[in-house]
């Protein structure tokens, strides 16, 4: 457990070597948590989270009984991607953490894109 808990923080800290959230690209942020799965869209200069979306959000818990699927991340996507372009965000940078770009964080991306946000 040790070991594996070491190597998630070590990607973590590769991927966000990399990416910086501007006030013109900002950061996309995934978590995927064991029930539920967060997006949120950071301001890294200003230190302020912008848009933010989840399995939690009133919005969703209309839509779907379930959290932990991929049809949830795909509306956790849709969710944010709407918020983001009501805030006038379109292009952004998208931070998957630790995680490797399969299931559901690429189905989020995916559902994020179709909605018109570049990254």
């Amino acid at each position: 457990m040790k070991n594996s808990y070491k190597r998630f923080n070590y990607r973590v800290k590769r991927v966000r070597r990399k990416i910086k959230g501007t006030g013109d690209r900002p950061r996309l942020s995934v978590y995927r948590g064991h029930k539920h799965i967060y997006a949120q869209i950071i301001n890294d200069i200003k230190g302020v989270t912008i848009v933010s979306a989840s399995t939690l959000s009133p919005e969703f818990k209309i839509k779907l009984n379930t959290s932990n699927t991929v049809y949830a991340a795909e509306h956790v996507g849709n969710l944010i991607a709407k918020k983001a372009i009501k805030k006038g965000i379109r292009k952004i940078v998208f931070d998957r953490r630790g995680y490797t770009y399969t299931g559901k964080i690429k189905t989020l991306a995916d559902a994020v894109r179709k909605h018109g946000l570049e990254f």
